[in-house]
Parts: C-alpha cells; structure tokens; sequence
C-alpha cells in the first residue's frame, strides 16, 4: 500500500523524531511506514488523519477495487 505520509510531514515541517513524538511512536516506524516496509494499524493511521487534518484514503493509496 502506498502513502503520502512523507510527503504530508516534509510540508508540515517535522522530522521523522518529531512526527514519531506527536504519534507516540518510534522513528523507526515512521520511517518504516514512509519507505513501505510497514503498514500501520488502525488507530495509528486514524491518529495520522487527524494530526494531518484530512481522510485516512488522503494518506494511504489501495490500489485494491471490488469485483464486479
């Protein structure tokens, strides 16, 4: 799954520590997020919308459509 979440946090201003901080996590899941080697859960992912101000779908790209 692709993000935006460097892109979102370089235009804010913040390094990697200073995102991990606000989120309440490890640099180095923010780093593994942004270089997609992880995919974080549920409530991390809402709390980065919020922090962010916009829509879970604005920072996490699914590539993924239904069937037909």
């Amino acid at each position: 799954m692709e993000n935006r979440l460097k892109e979102l946090r370089e235009k804010a201003g913040w390094s990697q520590g200073e995102l991990a901080r606000r989120l309440g996590v490890s640099r180095q899941t923010i780093n593994a997020v942004e270089t997609d080697k992880y995919d974080p859960s549920l409530p991390l992912a809402l709390r980065m919308a919020k922090l962010f101000a916009v829509a879970v779908p604005e920072i996490f790209i699914d590539p993924w459509e239904p069937e037909n």
